[in-house]
């Protein structure tokens, strides 16, 4: 494993959007980043973290709402879907920008996360209600409403367990595909809002309501630690590529990296506003991450920001 030196930080600014960005996210090779924005628009941003000059991007426009997420396909390096309020789920080519598949769901949609082997996408919208899509021919296979409030959604790595973070602090495992109920994690005192997969496999990772970050053991659904250094709900969380290290942002004004298996905070970033989204490259110790505004009136609006680390 190396280890990371955190006195070496180097940031980029990444401005194109409009309006504040909600989410962002690698690719599976770890060369390209998509954001995606309250303007309507994902944008993908060629990334060479030596490179100084102007960078490329091209915009991905088609949507008549907020595009909230959006998920790259792990076995493809330029397939990319994107979730929006309104009401569709689009599958983009990220080479030309060209919207090559829609599908038209129920509600409006805020959550969205590709199977491991990139043949199904699940989507979670506003109204608790989950639908299943394969990829292939991007129809539904599978439609489940809730009575529970549904936060975000992730299947494990194996792709034979799919997770809900849930507003009742629980994370509901079901097994896959048959989305039978498996376990019932009670998590946290209050709401689950994200959770993220350990890249090798061995945990998930809870950000609450209650300001707390859980780690469990994925066999054995126990809780093995807790992370506390923010001080307000967590937004959002992510695993490094090599599993050591974790992010988290929520409104505190900066981002707390900590490390996975002692549980100590390593590293704050300090961030202007909220975090809506941070995320590690798959590749190297890269941090994206993008938030609100503080103020309407500023030039950093519609701004995200990648944090680079060199090796100790």
């Amino acid at each position: 494993m190396e280890a990371i030196s955190f006195k070496n930080l180097h940031s980029r600014e990444y401005q194109g959007h409009k309006k504040k960005v909600h989410s962002v996210a690698w690719n599976c090779l770890g060369t390209k980043l998509a954001s995606g924005s309250v303007d309507q628009t994902a944008r993908i941003w060629h990334i060479d973290p030596h490179s100084h000059g102007k960078v490329k991007d091209i915009e991905l426009k088609g949507h008549t709402d907020s595009v909230d997420q959006l998920c790259w396909d792990p076995k493809h390096s330029d397939l990319i879907a994107t979730a929006s309020g309104d009401k569709t789920v689009r599958l983009w080519d990220a080479r030309s920008g060209k919207c090559s598949q829609q599908a038209e769901l129920s509600g409006e949609n805020i959550n969205i996360t590709y199977k491991t082997d990139g043949t199904h996408i699940a989507v979670g919208n506003r109204d608790d209600e989950l639908t299943i899509l394969d990829v292939r021919k991007f129809k539904a296979i599978h439609k489940r409403k809730f009575n529970y409030e549904v936060n975000e959604i992730a299947w494990n790595m194996a792709g034979n367990l799919f997770f809900l973070t849930t507003g009742n602090g629980t994370v509901e495992v079901l097994s896959y595909p048959s989305l039978r109920a498996v376990e019932t994690v009670t998590a946290h005192t209050a709401g689950c809002y994200c959770i993220a997969i350990d890249p090798l496999g061995r945990y998930f990772a809870v950000g609450s309501a209650d300001s707390l970050v859980s780690l469990w053991d994925i066999s054995e659904m126990l809780c093995v630690r807790t992370f506390t250094k923010l001080e307000w709900p967590v937004r959002t969380i992510s695993f490094n590529h090599t599993g050591e290290y974790i992010a988290s942002a929520s409104e505190d004004l900066f981002i707390d990296i900590s490390n996975v298996q002692t549980g100590r905070s390593v590293h704050q970033i300090p961030c202007r506003a909220a975090m809506n989204s941070v995320e590690w490259n798959p590749k190297q110790n890269l941090l994206a991450c993008a938030g609100d505004d503080k103020n309407k009136y500023q030039a950093d609006e519609g701004v995200f920001r990648i944090f680079g680390f060199d090796s100790a």
